[in-house]
Parts: structure tokens; sequence; C-alpha cells
């Protein structure tokens, strides 16, 4: 059998142990030695929930602790703006900021996540993008940039093998669930329903199909 040729780097990919950051890691993974990375807060055992995910998908994780000033701002913007848009976004810049800083020390040639075509929130505005490769000497990559809802899932039925449920109910590693608990523990459970609709959320629990670059041989 061919063996795969070599790898064009090294990829660290924001990941929340959701379907959208995992297909992103799943096709960076032909290309490139993929690590998924977590950002959180340190809030009960939300990291630990995507590292579950990483397992399933037989990929290496880590997870990074982002500054308290990050997750301050966002409550203070939840109660100011009453929607969870802006203070999503602001927590998802900083966790591209903070691999891109390290992408030099850690040997990562791209920073990557998992934002859609028609994603409202969070997206890596292409302004930020280009501040961040200038200032970082790093690339920054968005896989699913070129998709749409219907893509992403069809690719998702193929490639991934999920869960679903209530954010609320959920478990995973993602932004909305940390800004919840903050929110929860600043100003109460009224607060949290008031400022975040309910929505159904998606984790990772395996991977379908063709097995990854690094395995292959």
């Amino acid at each position: 059998m061919t063996a795969p040729p070599p790898a064009a780097g090294r990829a660290a990919v924001l990941f929340s142990g959701g379907k959208d950051s995992a297909l992103a890691a799943l096709l960076l993974e032909p290309h490139y030695d993929v690590t998924l990375v977590t950002c959180g807060f340190g809030l009960t055992d939300l990291t630990e929930h995507a590292a579950e995910s990483a397992a399933a998908l037989g990929l290496p994780h880590e997870t990074r602790r982002l500054p308290e000033s990050v997750l301050e701002s966002a409550v203070d913007r939840l109660l100011a703006d009453g929607y969870p848009n802006e203070a999503v976004q602001s927590v998802h810049e900083a966790a591209v900021e903070r691999l891109a800083e390290e992408a030099s020390e850690a040997g990562w040639d791209v920073v990557a996540d998992g934002t859609r075509r028609d994603d409202r929130t969070p997206t890596v505005p292409r302004p930020f993008a280009q501040s961040v490769e200038d200032r970082h000497g790093v690339s920054h990559v968005a896989p699913l940039a070129g998709y749409g809802r219907g893509a992403v899932d069809r690719l998702v039925e193929t490639r991934l093998t999920v869960e679903t449920g209530p954010s609320e109910e959920l478990p995973k590693g993602d932004y909305e669930t940390a800004l919840r608990v903050a929110l929860r523990e600043r100003a109460g459970e009224v607060a949290v329903t008031e400022v975040f609709p309910d929505h159904e959320q998606s984790r990772v629990v395996g991977r379908r199909g063709a097995v990854s670059r690094s395995r292959r041989g």
C-alpha cells in the first residue's frame, strides 16, 4: 500500500467537542498533524467533556485556560446586551489569539476553528484573522468557511457519530456552556434563562468512515 504523503505541518484546532470543530479537524487531518485544543476557564469539568470527544476521535488533545478577565468581560457583556452573541464572539477571539501567541513555541503552523459560512457567532472576521497572522506568523484556517449548514450536516452524517440534546443538558467544552455557568454564579438562574435561548447542541462520540492519515499503511 502506498504510504501517505508527509504532513504539510502541524495544526491546532480549537475544539469544543461539538460536530463543527470535529469536522474541521477531520478535514485538516489528511494534510496536517492535528492537535485538538480546548480553551476554558477552569469551570467544573467542561474541558473533560471535550477531552472525551477528542479520545473518541483518536486525536491528541490539550487544554488552555483563558484569563479570568476574558470571562468577566464576557459576563458583563451578557448582562448589558441581554443576548449572547457578542460575549461568545469575544471569548472566541481571545481563544484564537491565545493559540496564535503560542504557535511558534508549540510548533503549530496553523490555528484553525470550526466556524461556518452561515454562522452569526462566533466568526473570525477577515481583518482579525489577518492581524493574527501578521502579528504571530501563523496561518489562520477555517475549513468550514465555505460550507453552509446543509453541507456540514451531510458531511457529519458520513464522518461522525454525534449525540444531540438541549444546550443546557448536553455536557461539552464550548464557550456557551462556560458562560452559562459563570452567568449563573453571578446573576442566578433567571438571568441564564433570559439571556440564552434554548437550542440543540451536538457532542461527538466517535468517527465513521476513513481512518486518519497517521493510521494508514
